[in-house]
């Protein structure tokens, strides 16, 4: 009587996941920042208007990213794509970077307070910096490519494309017809939306070219989680 072939075993049962608690639990409170953050608003804001602005869209992306990279982290699974990872720090940074640098000061833009003030501390500086240590911290480097740069701006560009159109198809002096004073077409006219948006284009790709820069060059703090021997000679452990 021949003996039954012995059945193959999986690979997770011979090698357990490897699972990173200190970064599964630092995505998720920056998802929850940027939640809290969107609801705040959707509590003072009409949701219509509220989805209209880069900062929410790009929070919710980043809550998105962060929620799926937070769960595969601490169950082992393998993480997101590298360019899924990099384009919503990208977007977040320019959430942050254009808040923080053009539009805090602005005469033309209302200066919040109270609930509003909350919301905007979590979706302008709090979700932008975070998601920068997350990147810092425990993102493995070197998956990102020149080309994940011209990727990412077509979103930037959809979302210039959908600001026109929406503003095209509201009333004149509508409320918020356009997110953002740079974009008003009202004040600029055509010619000179266009000519924003081709600069701050310009510093959006020199911004992605950077990421990907850094991505190539910078150390993984937590690298040697990944090791299954030591550095030095000897044997596996």
């Amino acid at each position: 009587m021949v003996a039954p072939l012995p059945t193959a075993v999986p690979p997770a049962a011979v090698v357990p996941p490897h699972r990173h608690p200190y970064a599964a639990a630092f995505r998720a409170l920056i998802c929850a920042a940027a939640v809290t953050g969107i609801v705040i608003d959707l509590f003072l804001v009409s949701p219509g208007q509220l989805l209209s602005y880069f900062t929410i869209q790009s929070n919710i992306l980043l809550a998105l990213a962060c929620g799926i990279s937070a769960y595969r982290a601490w169950t082992g699974s393998p993480p997101l794509p590298a360019w899924v990872t990099g384009g919503a720090l990208l977007f977040i940074c320019i959430t942050g970077l254009v808040y923080n640098l053009v539009l805090q000061g602005d005469p033309a833009v209302p200066t919040p307070t109270g609930w509003s003030q909350a919301a905007n501390v979590l979706l302008h500086m709090v979700t932008p910096a975070a998601a920068l240590l997350d990147w810092l911290l425990f993102t493995p480097p070197g998956g990102l490519r020149p080309r994940h740069a011209g990727l990412w701006l077509l979103y930037p560009l959809a979302y210039f494309a959908f600001v026109l159109v929406r503003g095209a198809l509201m009333s004149p002096g509508a409320k918020a017809r356009y997110p953002y004073p740079f974009l008003d077409v009202e004040q600029h006219g055509y010619a000179g939306v266009l000519g924003n948006a081709v600069i701050y284009g310009l510093i959006f790709y020199a911004l992605a070219l950077a990421i990907v820069g850094l991505d190539r060059i910078r150390p993984y703090l937590h690298g040697s989680e990944n090791r299954i021997s030591s550095t030095a000679t000897g044997p596996l452990k």
